[in-house]
């Protein structure tokens, strides 16, 4: 079955059979692989992508469920130019993240939440992120990220950095 969709602002076709997921889709035949295969049932949303502006968990989603979709995956957040997304920035000056599995998922789910939710207060954004799984961190500097990240999206001033030369 051949799918059509936009990926990162660029058209994709990908020919994969009816039963494939998204996320498998996105890996093996986009080669995109920025995006993770944490549980495969939804649970753990190490695979979360944007699908038309919102935030999804790739894993539950057959490719053929994506035509004519714009898909948004971590590799596509950036500038042109290599600037990070304010999240990504946040996450990296936060350290709100350990082995940096879940992160991909974890910066997508975040971008979402601020994006339809901002100025959420930390229980908030606690409960915003419930389906992304962090084995690591303990969430404590994930949760200053993301409010981090949502005030510079909202401001669209650079995530202020504290390290030094």
């Amino acid at each position: 079955m051949q799918v059509a969709f936009t990926v990162n602002g660029r058209p994709a076709t990908v020919d994969a059979p009816p039963n494939t997921f998204l996320v498998h889709a996105i890996r093996e035949h986009l080669h995109l692989t920025g995006t993770h295969v944490g549980c495969d049932t939804a649970q753990c949303g190490a695979c979360t992508v944007h699908m038309n502006g919102r935030a999804v968990k790739s894993c539950n989603i057959l490719v053929g469920q994506a035509a004519g979709a714009q898909i948004t995956t971590i590799e596509g957040i950036a500038q042109p130019d290599g600037t990070m997304h304010p999240m990504q920035a946040a996450f990296k000056e936060c350290h709100g993240l350990q082995c940096g599995f879940c992160t991909p998922g974890m910066v997508m789910s975040a971008i979402d939440l601020c994006t339809h939710h901002p100025k959420s207060s930390e229980s908030e954004i606690r409960e915003l992120l419930d389906g992304n799984l962090c084995r690591c961190t303990g969430y404590q500097n994930i949760v200053k990220a993301v409010q981090m990240g949502g005030e510079a999206m909202a401001s669209g001033t650079p995530v202020k950095t504290t390290a030094t030369a």
